[in-house]
């Protein structure tokens, strides 16, 4: 029943370039929920963003690949610096404007957490929607794996993504799974057409935005196909339950490999 409505997810994400789901009601009987606390307690003590510390964003990131024909998961190893923390590398090109040509590094995602069932299912599940030209499948899929907390104590400062603006990313597949959200003013999700990308918020046309919604529940997902839309998550702010607010996800994306000789 699983692989029937994947299949009919998949369809809908390629007619629309996003999909929405929740992924904690589709897997409630498959007993992996029992390993997401593991997963929500590395956001206790997620390092500050090294690039952006005044932002009040926490993350992690590592990487895998995925082998198409086997759908076999394997994680790529660390970079060690010399005399330095080991640290995991991400680059986007020309996709961010903050960091554009820069390589970004930054602490990986702890190793008895890249076992945990329920991450790795997350991981399989995801690409089950996404869609490929054969030949693209053929080749592992790399796969970015990003621990990221925006949380804010001040009700003067607001946390905020990176690009802080409506953008696309560069990887042709990403994924957002809510792990926590308390206590949040903001953190509000556009979905627009491409034009829009590179543009603030405010600045769009309406008509070309797709859908606005808040992730609420934990696991609660959406996807989305890079060239087919753009995306957008607005800034935390500290609400009036308590004195810190947290907006927790583990953001996924696919990328393709390719043999370059340069």
């Amino acid at each position: 029943m699983e692989n029937v409505l994947t299949d009919s997810q998949s369809k809908i994400f390629q007619k629309q370039g996003y999909i929405r789901f929740d992924l904690q009601s589709e897997l409630a009987d498959s007993g992996l929920l029992n390993h997401f606390d593991p997963l929500k307690q590395v956001f206790t003590d997620l390092p500050a963003d090294p690039y952006a510390r005044d932002t009040q964003r926490y993350r992690r990131y590592s990487r895998a690949v995925i082998i198409p024909w086997t759908h076999e998961l394997h994680w790529l190893p660390n970079y060690h610096p010399r005399n330095g923390e080991p640290v995991c590398e991400y680059y986007q090109g020309a996709y961010n404007a903050e960091y554009q040509e820069e390589y970004r590094a930054f602490a990986p995602v702890p190793e008895a957490i890249k076992s945990n069932p329920l991450l790795q299912e997350m991981i399989l599940y995801n690409f089950k929607l996404t869609f490929w030209d054969e030949r693209i499948l053929t080749m592992p899929i790399h796969v970015g794996v990003h621990f990221v907390k925006m949380s804010v104590d001040d009700p003067d400062s607001e946390s905020v993504a990176s690009p802080n603006h409506v953008h696309q990313d560069g990887e042709p597949f990403t994924f957002c799974h809510l792990i926590e959200r308390s206590n949040v003013i903001g953190g509000i999700n556009t979905i627009a057409t491409p034009e829009c990308a590179g543009k603030n918020r405010e600045e769009i046309d309406p008509n070309l935005i797709h859908e606005e919604f808040e992730l609420t529940s934990p696991l609660e997902s959406y996807g989305i196909c890079d060239r087919m839309v753009s995306h957008y998550v607005s800034g935390v702010r500290l609400g009036t339950d308590r004195d810190v607010a947290e907006r927790s996800a583990i953001l996924i994306d696919y990328v393709p490999t390719v043999i370059s000789i340069t």
